[in-house]
């Protein structure tokens, strides 16, 4: 199963690149502050002249990897995207596909990242309800288009930690979860891992028009 890629696409590339959850203790501020901390990093390595030209895209990229991937649960975002049948996996099972569901991401965000321009972040709220955040903010783009962005976030280890993305009312998550559900239903869960090793394209949804 491939998925058409669409604009969309890129909306989910750049809040993967916004979402770097967090690098600071958790009580050296709130969760909105210290995502602010990771995006500012971020676009510091976008916008270094010496890191823009083609020959630099490897560098570029695996530095906004250490910032960015760094502090994303993707344990926990394996285990939500993979829903019920998550539980009926070895934990070497859990494992393999941590790393791939990973694997998939970065796929997801990698060959958009450099379309990046001028967009504008606005946090808007932030909601903590005891060791669990969520984070809103608003992203306009250069051509005027407005998305906006929640980020989902629990304390793990006295780090904050994005574990879902909700970007136009569509959960990242649970978007994911949808296209390996119906993959395993109508074949099986190592249908689904081939699909997975051989980088058959699982994508953002279509934002509607």
């Amino acid at each position: 199963m491939t998925l058409r890629s669409s604009r969309t696409t890129k909306v989910f590339a750049f809040l993967l690149l916004i979402l770097a959850a967090i690098t600071a203790q958790a009580d050296a501020g709130l969760p909105t502050d210290q995502i602010k901390t990771t995006v500012d990093n971020a676009l510091t390595v976008l916008r270094d002249p010496k890191l823009k030209p083609a020959a630099k895209l490897k560098d570029r990229r695996d530095q906004l990897k250490q910032i960015l991937f760094a502090r994303f649960d993707f344990t926990e975002m394996a285990k939500r995207a993979l829903g019920a049948h998550w539980r009926r996996r070895t934990p070497q099972e859990q494992e393999e596909f941590v790393r791939l569901f990973t694997e998939v991401l970065e796929r997801a965000y990698a060959d958009i990242i450099e379309s990046y321009t001028d967009e504008k972040i606005v946090y808007v709220n932030e909601r903590v309800d005891g060791t669990y955040a969520d984070v809103g903010s608003k992203i306009f783009t250069a051509k005027g288009e407005e998305y906006s962005i929640n980020y989902r976030a629990h304390l793990v280890s006295n780090e904050w930690k994005v574990y879902d993305v909700v970007a136009e009312n569509i959960s990242l998550v649970n978007n994911y979860r949808s296209q390996f559900n119906r993959v395993i239903s109508h074949s099986s869960y190592e249908d689904l891992l081939s699909r997975l090793k051989n980088k058959t394209d699982f994508v953002a949804p279509k934002k509607s028009q």
